[in-house]
Order: structure tokens, then sequence, then C-alpha cells
């Protein structure tokens, strides 16, 4: 029991540079939000619902953090902050990594039949401040999901997703190989694939400029004779 609980608390520190020791940790919300989570799963498999949404509301008054007991969480989830919504039919797997104002969220049947409503996180995935996952989608093992993106569809293993509706961003394969990344964004500022693009036409521009500036220049004209010539007027 001890060795499982460093072990969760050394995960932690592993993804996180802000505790100076374990015993920091203990007073993450996350971490209690985990632990009152395990209490009212077990009430909920044992058919006490009540007695599980009383728990469950009990950690979300003291964390901020909902989950709801029929979630299925793996190993070492770190919720880093509050604020997240966790719905009744997520799975998450093993050393899950979510940040503030997160929600696994669900869709509603047409039919009104309850069923699996909510998102799957397999294992090693990051999910970024203020993200949306909705829906019963997978997200891939090592998948990253940047800030406030909204992501309605599965997302391959490795992948990152940003913006809304959330699309993917080819990374090196190299950063994709890194053990933890934070925030779920390996990549510059900013993330968008389109402002990427219009950043690279813009210094492509400059590079252009410099190259014809740099002609005229061995003409002799140099910038001047780029200039059209004044229209004359009469007086």
């Amino acid at each position: 029991m001890l060795k499982r609980l460093t072990d969760y608390l050394d995960s932690i520190v592993a993804r996180d540079p802000a505790p100076r020791s374990r015993w920091e940790v203990l007073l993450y919300p996350g971490l209690w939000a985990v632990a009152w989570h395990r209490v009212a799963h077990a009430l909920f498999g044992m058919r006490l619902f009540f007695l599980a949404r009383a728990v469950n509301h009990t950690a979300r008054f003291l964390t901020g953090i909902d989950i709801h007991p029929g979630a299925r969480i793996g190993r070492h989830l770190f919720i880093d902050h509050g604020f997240t919504v966790i719905g009744e039919t997520a799975d998450i797997g093993n050393n899950v990594t979510i940040y503030q104002c997160v929600t696994l969220g669900g869709t509603n049947p047409a039919n009104g039949v309850g069923g699996k409503r909510h998102p799957t996180l397999e294992d090693g995935v990051i999910v970024g401040s203020g993200a949306q996952i909705l829906g019963p989608i997978t997200v891939g093992p090592r998948a990253r999901v940047g800030a406030n993106a909204v992501v309605t569809e599965d997302v391959p293993e490795g992948a990152t997703m940003v913006g809304v509706k959330a699309r993917s961003t080819l990374i090196p394969a190299e950063t994709w190989a890194k053990d933890f990344i934070p925030y779920g964004t390996p990549c510059q500022d900013p993330c968008e694939p389109g402002n990427q693009r219009v950043d690279e036409l813009a210094a492509e521009v400059v590079a252009l400029r410099a190259q014809v500036e740099a002609l005229l220049a061995q003409q002799g004209g140099g910038a001047e004779a780029a200039k059209p010539p004044r229209k004359r007027t009469q007086s």
C-alpha cells in the first residue's frame, strides 16, 4: 500500500516541476479527488448509488473536481489544479495528465437510452487546460490535446490536437518520442497549423525582398530603381 502511494507521488513529481517534495503533493486537490473517487467508485460498483453520489459531491465541494462515481480510472492519474469534470462512462488509462478546467463530456443518445457517452483516454495521454473532449471517442496512447481544443472525433496514437474543432498538427518524431511533454502542446507558439503557415509565408516574403534589393544594388540602381517614376503635373 505504501509502495503504491509513493509510486503515485513520484509519478506526479516527475510531471510537475512545482513540488519540492512528496509532502507537497499530498496537498494537491487532484490527488484527493482521485482518492475520494476510488471510494465512490467502489460504492457505485456495489450499487450503493446514493452513497457513491454523496462521496462524489463531498469530493467536488472540497476539491473543485467532479468525477462521476461510474468513471473508470487507471493508475497514476494526475489532475493538475481543479475545475475538471469527468463523466460517468469515461475511461482513463494509466499515467494520464489532465490540466485545469478540462471536460470529459458526453453526448445525448438520440434514443434517450444510456450507454457509452463519454471519451476513453488511453495510457500516457496529456490534456491541456480548458480542453473539451466530447462523446464516446478514443484518444490514443500518448496523444496530446492542446489548451482549449474541442475534440469530437477519435485521436490516433501520438497525435497532437489543437484548435476548435481540433485538428492534428504534425510534430517531429524525436519530439513525439519524449516521455512527457507539459501542457500537451509540443510546438512553437502559435500552435495553430494555419498560423504557422502564415509565419512561413511572411518569412519567404522577407527573404525575397532582400534578394530583389540585392539584385538591384548589383545593377547599380539600388532600391531607388524599383520606385516608379513620378507623374508630372501641369501648372
